[in-house]
């Protein structure tokens, strides 16, 4: 994105404007592909956690979040997300959602 930004300045000193077009859009693209990186950030984590609960059956929240690296918040949307897509199962029914347990869906 800052060679999109520092062509497009450029560009426009130089009032050639068909650069200053092909500098614009390499800034969308990078911010499009910046973006799309952000949401892939949570579907390589709902990957992780779906592997780690189908080589541990009944695992609890707590145990996944310490084995993928993340926060038992994160990690309780992940299950939520994957519960709710019907992949995972919802074994134990816990106060707290670190205490549930899950296992892959049959």
């Amino acid at each position: 994105m800052a060679l999109g930004a520092m062509n497009a300045w450029t560009s426009q000193r130089a009032e050639d404007y068909g650069a200053m077009s092909t500098a614009l859009c390499l800034c969308v693209c990078a911010a499009g592909l910046y973006g799309e990186d952000l949401l892939q950030r949570g579907y390589h984590r709902d990957r992780a956690v779906l592997a780690h609960v189908a080589a541990h059956p009944g695992a609890a929240t707590r145990h996944v979040a310490r084995a993928v690296g993340a926060s038992e918040r994160v990690v309780s949307r992940n299950l939520d997300r994957l519960t709710d897509d019907g992949l995972l199962v919802l074994v134990t029914d816990g106060a707290t959602p670190a205490l549930r347990s899950y296992r892959l869906a049959s």
